[in-house]
């Protein structure tokens, strides 16, 4: 049963391959920034639509939420997307390069996105068989705060029921297309952005001693706050606190500012450890700048929680993706600090986002997410759109009398 399902849905991806790719293409070449998707979710509608797929519009601005509602009673499933690009100058010399300046899908959500549509097609071609309800999200804003997912769920995104299951599936140049990986329990860090202002008294830089420095106080902090990772933290549980952003307000070579600014990040694998941190950072900022003269104002922006994968859910998938593809095309992923809004949904319902293989066996074709000249092996998309619907059809098809 297992071996005629594979073969029909690889069947499916190969036919639907030249349009999804052409969907791919499209996006990619008309990128939109988070919560401004409008185009994007229009195309989105319009292939639902085609392929006679019921759907709802609104969600966090432009997102969608598509239901296929099976011929027989048995659980919900959602299958999560992402729409938004990033505000990134694209350097790829392709035919469908980003016409928008400074705008690129960086990120690879056109692949979420498009592989999600086929995946849709294929599981509307078995809703006759299929036991339960699949709800599709194509979500907008996952990389600004407050993230669309949060924003989804306060719309009510489960107000009819937490799902068996979620799953996202997310792009990975370091594997080869027709490669995926997945890893058990916490999987991406929690992620907060830190905004300080020291506050000092300005001056000549040759009379020092009539000033409040607020850079060498600023320096104190970065320092300081380095130490409260490193000496305070179980080492056992993974952080990071970085500043990346330091400017003042005026400032020359011969003059100290009155004003200093830090912007930074914290990533945290512990949920509770980065609670507590939170008010530790503000109370170190504080004293570090009273001992040097200077005052502070600290801003922490909550954001991105841990990324939990659920161990049934993940191992399910995982053994599924073997299946599906062969034990060789299945690989095991490192945790990572990096974040993501899809931790929202796993904070809730059981959930698996797993990395799905972009790459080439060319080395030097592939770039890292996030860079300007970061691009796919199209081939992934069959993977994208064939497993998705694979997962799902063996969670939820069954005899239908």
């Amino acid at each position: 049963m297992a071996t005629d399902l594979i073969a029909q849905i690889k069947s499916a991806a190969e036919k639907l391959f030249p349009e999804i790719v052409s969907i791919r293409q499209d996006l990619h070449q008309h990128p939109e920034l988070s919560f401004h998707e409008e185009r994007t979710s229009g195309k989105v509608a319009d292939y639902l639509t085609k392929h006679g797929i019921e759907f709802t519009t609104g969600w966090a601005g432009f997102g969608i939420v598509a239901v296929i509602q099976g011929n027989h009673q048995g659980p919900t499933v959602m299958l999560r997307a992402d729409m938004d690009a990033l505000p990134i100058r694209e350097a790829n010399d392709v035919s469908y390069k980003s016409i928008h300046e400074g705008v690129m899908h960086a990120c690879g959500h056109d692949v979420h996105t498009s592989s999600l549509l086929g995946a849709a097609a294929i599981l509307q071609q078995h809703k006759q068989s299929i036991r339960g309800t699949i709800k599709m999200i194509f979500q907008p804003g996952e990389e600004k705060l407050p993230g669309g997912a949060s924003i989804m769920i306060k719309e009510g995104l489960f107000k009819e029921g937490v799902p068996t299951w979620i799953l996202g599936q997310h792009v990975y140049p370091s594997l080869e297309a027709g490669q995926v990986g997945f890893r058990n329990g916490m999987y991406m860090a929690s992620a907060d952005e830190i905004y300080i202002t020291v506050r000092g008294k300005g001056g000549h830089a040759a009379t020092p001693h009539l000033c409040i420095d607020p850079i060498v106080t600023a320096a104190k902090v970065v320092t300081a706050l380095q130490e409260e990772i490193s000496r305070n933290k179980d080492p056992f549980a993974p952080a990071v606190l970085t500043i990346g952003k330091i400017y003042s307000d005026g400032g020359a070579t011969n003059v100290i500012p009155d004003t200093v600014h830090l912007e930074g990040t914290l990533r945290a694998m512990d949920e509770d450890w980065r609670k507590e941190s939170h008010q530790r950072i503000k109370n170190i900022i504080e004293k570090t700048c009273d001992a040097s003269g200077c005052t502070a104002e600290t801003n922490i922006v909550i954001g991105y929680p841990c990324l939990i994968n659920n161990d049934e859910v993940t191992e399910k998938c995982r053994q599924l993706a073997v299946d599906f593809l062969g034990e060789d095309q299945v690989y095991e992923l490192p945790a990572r600090m990096t974040s993501e809004d899809f931790a929202f949904y796993s904070q809730i319902a059981p959930a698996t986002f797993y990395r799905l293989g972009t790459g080439w066996s060319e080395v030097n074709r592939n770039f890292p997410v996030h860079s300007n000249h970061f691009n796919i092996n199209e081939v992934a998309l069959k993977t994208g759109m064939g497993l998705l619907a694979y997962i799902t059809l063996s969670e939820l098809s069954g005899p239908t009398s």
